[in-house]
């Protein structure tokens, strides 16, 4: 076994490789990256020493305030054991940080400003929606459009670097913005289950 003499001792491999491994760390920034939902457009999100992404104001946001407690926690009843959340987790989205997630909200924004004249119109068409989508600038292969019923319409747009997914209904445009799906190329939600 190799060592180096100390002032205190003698340091055996094991010790040397965890010294290594501690100075290796040290002054490195740590970047995420996620791949674009399909695209093969790599996104980038700052994170902190820890591994978690950074996140800040994008422009026209509003903090949200943070919540008081009222009472003291206390846990939640246990639960039986539910295998769904293990076995479907694929199907949750990845959510965007960074300038990504502040490109993610003006997308959304754009989209619903778009579709907006669209709904107090009552035009539910696929076709409608489809040429707002497109006249945006995203290209027509990228964007699903389905009808449920007279007056629902979804949609999903795989851009470069995000997924765009949302609703048209009578009462509301609704859309949002993320990195796609574990382990699935493409914007529409996998199927299927472990």
């Amino acid at each position: 076994m190799t060592t180096i003499r100390t002032r205190r001792g003698r340091l055996g491999i094991p010790a040397l490789a965890a010294l290594a491994v501690l100075a290796a760390g040290c002054g490195t920034k740590h970047v995420d990256t996620a791949q674009g939902a399909g695209t093969g457009t790599p996104t980038k999100a700052a994170t902190t020493t820890q591994g978690k992404p950074v996140d800040f104001p994008c422009p026209g946001e509003t903090p949200t305030p943070i919540p008081t407690r009222t009472a003291s926690p206390t846990a939640p009843p246990a639960l039986p054991l539910d295998h769904y959340a293990e076995n479907n987790g694929f199907k949750v989205p990845i959510p965007l940080h960074g300038q990504s997630r502040c490109d993610g909200l003006a997308a959304v924004q754009r989209i619903k400003e778009a579709l907006e004249p669209l709904r107090m119109g009552n035009d539910y068409t696929p076709d409608s929606t489809r040429a707002r989508l497109t006249g945006l600038g995203y290209p027509a292969e990228k964007v699903q459009v389905y009808e449920n019923g007279r007056t629902t319409v979804g949609f999903i747009v795989q851009a470069t670097g995000m997924c765009l997914t949302g609703t048209m209904i009578p009462d509301s445009t609704r859309a949002e913005a993320f990195s796609g799906y574990p382990d699935h190329n493409g914007c529409d939600v996998p199927r299927g289950g472990h």
